[in-house]
């Protein structure tokens, strides 16, 4: 695989992508995709649009009414681009954390970090201190950029070395307080490479274990040049709105990358609750909305309360959406919702429909700019139509994986494997069968079996623990557990609600079990491996 020379002091990104024959093909079919080799995506999506558009038209908006222009956010970004390189320290190609609930600093601080030719590692806010330290471990992070009000659980991490930046409190050292103080000349962004890596996105892996996926510049453009050009096809009037938190790639792009793309706005919420999002559309005349369908449920059930006239793009991704909640949607509203399969390793969505493409219980067709098929799982032959198999797909961006043996997993003769099982009809339209691996979806949720199962039995009156997704209306799927508890233990439901509880402050609090089984024992095989498998009963 040729790269072009890259323009970061800090090579630890490009030393640590995977061996060349294990990356998938990458395709550039597309005339927008031809890139030129020279490109920084902070300054094309804030700089260039500028350029385009001018510098005052509305740009970040909050739940409050405060409006961010164009103007403000690049004045904003550039100070804080130059607080990094001067007086932080942070060269090109350092990974720089990110963490907070989304607000337009956190935007900022994503988008000085690009200009600065740095690499971006946003994380959920509600992440735990143990799975903080195993991403500051994997990416070798040295500096991070933390809301202050979600400084407790960073700083708990033991990580010699890591410099710590709190953003919005009132101290000394606060990144606003000398972003105030520095200069407000504009900040030249760094003439980065366009295949140089640009961000890290971690994903969980089925082992627990989560796997940083490295994403180039050109990769960020080219999500917005495909799915959001070719399928969403937004304007500069759109006001766009979601519940994805930047630190999933499907807020990352929702949120900042599209609207940012065409000169729209975006309504940054911080506590995006689908109870609260019919007022929030109402009051700021949202237009395009990101969820997970299980946001749309609850959605509909608070629909009355408030006017969604404004609604004109409604995407659903994160899991898969029941053709149910597709009608219940579409007679609601009378909007078609635009469904999508997406992966972190891919960066956003690749297949999808909307308008007259759209079918209720179908995912859709692969989005312009990439290519699809259905595999056998053992011979990697592409199955006749009507056929389950392994989801395959190719595109402009694909998976590579930080220094990690799972690449080979999931890339295969080329392909992206993406670990769902799929079918193609006859019309080439793409329909959602089941997971192939012990991944929880939950409420668009990732959440890995093993990592629940390793936190209850932190806990001392756990002995042996197993968790699957079992199917729920609502969310889904939902985590259950079967615990085998220390002798003595009563299996009631206050010691349910104790392990939960527990799970909860260990690590992410969307990972805990909403239901528990106590069992004497589990099954397990003669050379004592757990079989999840036999836990799968039709009945749960």
């Amino acid at each position: 695989m040729h790269l072009l020379p890259s323009a970061h002091v800090d090579t630890f990104a490009r030393e640590h992508l995977p061996p060349a024959d294990t990356w998938p093909e990458l395709r550039f079919d597309l005339p927008k995709l031809q890139y030129p080799d020279r490109l920084n995506c902070g300054a094309e999506l804030l700089d260039a649009t500028i350029a385009a558009l001018g510098p005052d038209r509305p740009c970040l908006r909050t739940e409050d009414g405060q409006v961010w222009s164009y103007g403000d956010l690049r004045a904003h970004t550039d100070r804080i681009a130059r607080v990094l390189t001067e007086d932080l320290g942070v060269v090109p190609g350092n990974r720089v954390l990110l963490r907070g609930v989304t607000t337009p600093w956190l935007v900022a601080c994503w988008l000085a970090v690009m200009k600065a030719g740095a690499v971006a590692v946003t994380v959920l806010a509600a992440q735990r201190s143990t799975e903080l330290a195993t991403v500051i471990e994997i990416a070798d992070v040295r500096h991070a950029l933390c809301d202050a009000r979600s400084l407790d659980e960073l700083a708990a991490v033991d990580a010699p070395g890591l410099s710590i930046t709190p953003y919005g409190g009132q101290t000394p050292d606060d990144l606003l307080t000398l972003a105030a103080k520095t200069s407000d000349a504009p900040f030249p962004a760094l003439a980065t490479s366009a295949d140089d890596v640009a961000l890290i996105a971690f994903t969980s892996g089925t082992t627990g274990r989560p796997k940083g996926c490295l994403h180039f510049h050109r990769d960020v453009l080219a999500i917005a040049d495909t799915f959001s050009a070719h399928v969403l096809r937004p304007t500069p009037d759109d006001v766009f709105a979601g519940t994805p938190p930047l630190g999933f790639t499907f807020g990352l792009g929702g949120l900042v990358i599209f609207p940012l793309r065409v000169g729209a706005s975006a309504l940054l919420l911080e506590q995006p609750s689908p109870a609260a999002l019919p007022a929030a559309i109402a009051r700021h005349r949202v237009s395009v909305l990101f969820t997970a369908p299980t946001a749309y449920r609850v959605l509909l059930d608070h629909a009355d309360e408030a006017d969604l006239s404004s609604l004109r793009r409604c995407v659903s991704a994160g899991e898969n959406l029941p053709a149910a909640t597709w009608h219940a949607w579409f007679d609601r509203t009378g909007l078609p919702l635009i469904n999508g399969i997406g992966a972190t390793e891919l960066l956003h969505i690749f297949i999808s429909a909307a308008d007259a493409d759209a079918r209720p219980g179908v995912t859709g067709l692969p989005v312009p700019g990439f290519r699809a098929r259905v595999i056998d799982a053992t011979t990697g032959a592409e199955v006749p139509d009507g056929t389950p198999g392994l989801l395959a797909v190719q595109g402009p961006t694909g998976c590579r994986y930080l220094d990690d043996p799972r690449q080979r997993d999931y890339v295969r003769d080329g392909w992206n494997l993406t670990g769902d099982t799929y079918i193609r009809d006859p019309d080439g339209r793409f329909r959602y069968q089941a997971r192939a691996d012990d991944m929880i979806i939950s409420a668009g949720y990732n959440i890995a079996g093993p990592e629940v199962e390793e936190a209850l039995l932190r806990h001392p009156d756990v002995r042996e623990a197993a968790v699957i997704g079992v199917a729920d209306e609502t969310r889904g799927q939902v985590v259950m557990a079967f615990v085998v508890l220390a002798e003595g233990v009563p299996a009631d439901d206050g010691t349910a609600k104790g392990l939960q509880d527990f799970v909860k402050s260990t690590i992410s609090a969307y990972k805990y079990p909403r239901r528990i089984e106590f069992r004497e024992a589990l099954p397990r095989t003669p050379t004592g491996k757990l079989q999840r498998f036999r836990l799968r009963s039709p009945d749960l």
